[in-house]
């Protein structure tokens, strides 16, 4: 009965790539590219979607157990008002 000894390759603990002579150096060479991210362009906020988050909040204050549906409903009419 034989034995032959495995050696298995060296990985770094921190990158995880492999050290010694079967490493390839041109990874490490080759510089990241990172796309730019375009941030999106909010709209401005409406007169009314102003004075409708307004009075949902007052709303909510008063009634935080009212459900979402009611609210809205009534800050919507409180907002067509003014």
């Amino acid at each position: 009965m034989t034995t032959e000894v495995v050696s298995l390759a060296n990985f770094c603990p921190n990158c995880g790539e492999a050290l010694g002579s079967h490493s390839s150096s041109s990874t490490m060479d080759k510089p990241l590219i990172t796309k730019r991210r375009v941030k999106k362009v909010k709209r401005k906020a409406s007169a009314y979607a102003r004075r409708y988050g307004a009075a949902f909040k007052r709303l909510k204050k008063k009634h935080p157990r009212t459900s979402f549906g009611k609210l809205s409903k009534k800050a919507h009419r409180l907002a067509r008002r003014k």
